[in-house]
């Protein structure tokens, strides 16, 4: 039986890799996220059936009707890649409490809601059960400054992955999550140019090619349901993570 994939956030970067990696591993892959031109050059980018759906991670309806067209069109979904993210830069004393919300309503409300209605369909699917992969980020680890609201969202991001794991169990639904620090995107320009270090300075810092990224989470994805990587943390090697740098 083909799996069926939802995967958030799959116009562009690490969701976009990763669509493209299941496609060709023979996934059907329901693409989710903002833009529609975005997620239909995703659709052409890969080899295999996909199907593009318009989708605010942080709209409950929005959300309902990305999972409702999954179970109507496929009546089932066996993998929820739960990707979709943004960060706003700012310290604790300028970030404002309209950005601090949009970030916590992305990257941690909009996760809570797309695995809820995927653990609601895997629960009663038949045959049950599914695999929810959440990106925690490094940041689930070790901020980097000036980045409050997204530290934060990652960080509850591993305690709801806790929750999904345990929530699952009588289900047959397993969680885990990938901290993916540095990989190449349409926004890792940033690290050759420089990015602010914890010690004050602006250092360039290593990446890796997203592609492997895309193979980790695949990885991940096909494993049986009674085993689970729980955590995998991919980076590029000599990034300043481990340690003092």
């Amino acid at each position: 039986m083909t799996q069926v994939a939802v995967i958030t956030g799959a116009g562009s970067g690490i969701g976009r890799a990763v669509a493209i990696d299941l496609l060709g591993a023979g996934y059907t892959v329901v693409l989710a996220g903002r833009r529609e031109d975005k997620l239909q050059e995703t659709a052409s980018l890969g080899n295999g059936p996909a199907l593009a759906v318009p989708t605010d991670v942080a709209d409950p309806d929005s959300v309902r009707a990305l999972f409702g067209q999954v179970r109507d069109r496929y009546g089932r979904v066996d993998v929820l890649f739960n990707n979709a993210g943004l960060s706003i830069s700012g310290s604790v004393a300028e970030l404002s409490v309209q950005d601090w919300r949009h970030v916590i309503d992305v990257n941690l409300t909009g996760s809570f809601l797309c695995a809820q209605e995927a653990f609601k369909l895997m629960r009663d699917q038949a045959p049950q059960g599914g695999r929810i992969i959440n990106n925690g980020s490094i940041s689930a680890h070790s901020p980097r400054p000036s980045t409050p609201a997204y530290a934060a969202s990652k960080h509850a991001i591993t305690g709801l992955t806790k929750s999904i794991s345990l929530d699952g169990r009588p289900y047959r639904i397993a969680c885990g999550q990938i901290d993916i620090g540095n990989a190449t995107t349409e926004m890792s320009h940033v690290f050759a140019s420089g990015v602010p270090q914890a010690n004050g300075t602006i250092a360039p810092e290593p990446t890796f090619d997203v592609r492997h990224v895309a193979a980790a989470v695949r990885q991940m994805a096909g494993l049986p349901l009674d085993t689970n990587v729980q955590f995998m943390t991919i980076m590029a090697t000599t990034m300043p993570f481990v340690g003092r740098g």
